[in-house]
């Protein structure tokens, strides 16, 4: 198996951030990782809405999350469990994902996920 890549916190860049939270989809299974702090499962996050994301665009989805540093994947056997990074990018970059987030909660009428170690506004 191929090592999951995760950039070190000196190596993120907004530019990557706003990227891969720039798609609606990759918007809603972060806020999705952020609500549970922990996504055992890409199955758990297939659906978006009325959606169901597909595993192969899934996959890449976790990947530019991922190498965005906005989450951390570990290997448990067969499944891949997704981390936020919430505080590592909030101490880089503070007030980004707040942000972001809460635009894009309020874009959809959702309620914002509950911000872990961090203040929100």
């Amino acid at each position: 198996m191929r090592p999951l890549i995760h950039p070190a916190v000196e190596e993120l860049r907004p530019e990557a951030i706003l990227h891969a939270l720039s798609d609606p989809n990759r918007a809603a299974i972060f806020a999705n990782i952020m609500r549970a702090g922990c996504v055992e499962a890409c199955s758990a996050v297939s659906a978006v809405g009325d959606r169901v994301i597909p595993k192969s665009s899934l996959s890449n989805h976790f990947k530019v999350l991922r190498e965005a540093g906005l989450i951390r994947s570990e290997r448990h056997g067969v499944e891949v469990r997704n981390h936020p990074r919430w505080a590592e990018v909030e101490a880089r970059f503070p007030g980004l994902l707040v942000g972001i987030i809460n635009a894009y909660a309020a874009s959809v009428g959702d309620d914002p996920p509950r911000f872990q170690n961090a203040a929100t506004p």
